[in-house]
């Protein structure tokens, strides 16, 4: 009997160890789909009804383009008040099968949210860290800030980016390219995470450079440039200064101080997070003294930092969420270096080592479970009420009145009127009334001087001195809506006003 060869049997068993290791990746990404859609129906569950006060301006573009009436937010002003074009169009198209956008932006999100943590399981896996892809696919959907953006744009910009990056370790560079133009239209930020790639890709890996990805980013993304210079007379929308205004005022908090009233809501008296922090700690240094590759990454967040303190904008906890991916995967990589360090220095307790860490992460994940349920359970208190005020307006005025208030996202979308909004992130000439001197009451008065709403929606007590001086004389109370019915704290009154054209002097509501 003839027996086999070495190289025949040595091409076997390589075969063999080849299809055992392709057999392992398909069960785990089995296993890490399942509980992606496990988590998905959870979140969704939890936070079905979720929402906040800024992504209803987007929202109601959505609407308006749904309805013919075009890319705006009033009928008639062509003015670039969202943030998310490719967010807006989105929600546009499928209203027509699900009308309720503010539970469809919400279930986006629910899908976008798990969908990212697999991008960063598989961007563990493609760099040979599988403790960072469990890790991060594992708390990532599970993190209190992110989940407060479920309803905007901000789940799907990072699901897109953190493919960009997935794509791109996995030397995909057309996928890359498309994922980074598509992260790009749903926020302007976007361009950073491109400009990263495309800045290591040219000095890394030059071999490897074409055209081709470079032109596919250009054609999804420059359409949209020229219609935007064409439409609303330039692509950066107009929030961006209006927020940069709001940054400058005296009672306001810019975003790289802001970062500390972030953190104290709740994050550093829970103790998961000074788990997390001091394992991100060391995870940042262990980048920086070992493993440029990671350091791509981590990159990500650090200049996400840098760029949005030199804007100098407004501290709103949304514009923080980009930060949560480098915070995970940083804890991730100090936890695997604890690991390894252990399992070195202590080769003969490698039962008792797999057990601590085990231990740590499912403590971890657990409290954060208990978190998640906390959250759930403490929406917005400003959603209700203010709906309930938008409604009313929508039963009880034309459809051609002016409403004027200080926050538009919800009462506007529900009110379906022209809005003047006191805070300038619909009308670029109130944002510029906003200066370090100035506060919101000296905005309201301007506003209110130049656009003469029919309709206020206030609070009496936001501006007792206007009021007395300016409101009163002038507008007359049609609704009271007593917080207390709400969960809100305070109360707001809808104000019918007749101004006279003779009111010119600005100067009387101070």
């Amino acid at each position: 009997m003839i027996g086999k060869s070495p190289q025949i049997e040595l091409s076997a068993n390589s075969m063999r160890k080849q299809s055992d290791v392709t057999t392992g990746i398909e069960r785990h990404w089995k296993i890490a789909g399942l509980i992606a859609l496990g988590l998905g129906i959870l979140l969704y569950f939890l936070f079905a009804g979720w929402g906040y006060d800024d992504p209803y301006i987007t929202l109601r573009y959505a609407e308006n383009l749904s309805e013919g009436i075009g890319f705006v937010y009033n009928p008639g002003e062509k003015i670039l008040s969202t943030t998310s074009p490719l967010f807006a169009i989105l929600l546009s198209i499928l209203r027509n099968t699900w009308i309720d956008l503010p539970r469809l932006a919400v279930l986006i999100g629910v899908i976008s949210i798990p969908l990212g943590g697999l991008f960063i399981w598989d961007l563990g896996h493609t760099w040979r860290k599988p403790i960072v892809g469990w890790m991060g696919f594992l708390l990532y959907p599970l993190f209190p800030l992110l989940l407060n953006t479920l309803s905007s744009e901000t789940p799907v910009y990072l699901f897109f980016c953190l493919g960009a990056f997935s794509w791109y370790a996995r030397k995909r560079y057309n996928l890359t390219a498309v994922f980074c133009a598509l992260a790009f239209l749903t926020r302007p930020d976007g361009g950073l995470v491109f400009t990263i790639l495309a800045i290591h890709h040219l000095t890394n890996r030059r071999q490897d450079f074409s055209w081709q990805p470079v032109g596919l980013f250009l054609a999804i993304t420059l359409p949209w440039i020229l219609f935007a210079t064409i439409y609303f007379g330039s692509p950066i929308p107009v929030t961006l200064a209006a927020k940069q205004q709001q940054g400058a005022m005296m009672i306001s908090q810019r975003f790289a101080s802001g970062i500390s009233t972030i953190l104290s809501w709740g994050y550093s008296t829970r103790f998961q997070y000074w788990i997390i922090a001091g394992l991100a700690i060391l995870g940042f240094l262990y980048v920086l003294r070992q493993n440029r590759q990671w350091g791509l990454f981590l990159s990500w967040p650090v200049f996400h930092f840098v760029a949005y303190s030199i804007l100098g904008v407004s501290r709103y906890f949304w514009y923080y969420v980009p930060l949560i991916p480098g915070v995970i995967v940083a804890a991730a990589l100090g936890t695997d270096r604890i690991y390894n360090f252990l399992q070195h220095r202590f080769p003969r307790h490698k039962f008792l080592i797999n057990l601590a860490c085990y231990a740590l992460f499912i403590t971890i994940i657990l409290l954060q479970f208990e978190h998640l349920h906390f959250q759930s359970n403490h929406p917005d208190k400003r959603v209700k009420i203010y709906r309930a005020v938008g409604e009313w307006i929508d039963t009880h005025t034309e459809k051609d009145e002016w409403v004027g208030t200080l926050e538009v996202g919800i009462i506007g979308y529900y009110a379906k009127r022209p809005m003047v909004d006191f805070a300038g992130i619909l009308q670029p000439e109130i944002a510029k009334q906003l200066t370090p001197k100035s506060t919101y009451k000296d905005s309201t008065l301007w506003s209110i001087q130049i656009y003469r709403p029919d309709y206020l929606v206030l609070n009496p007590n936001w501006f007792p001195q206007l009021m007395k001086n300016f409101i009163n004389p002038y507008c007359q109370a049609q609704e009271d809506f007593q917080g207390e019915s709400y969960g809100y704290t305070g109360e707001l009154i809808i104000y019918h006003c007749d101004w006279h054209e003779s009111i010119i002097d600005v100067t009387q509501g101070n």
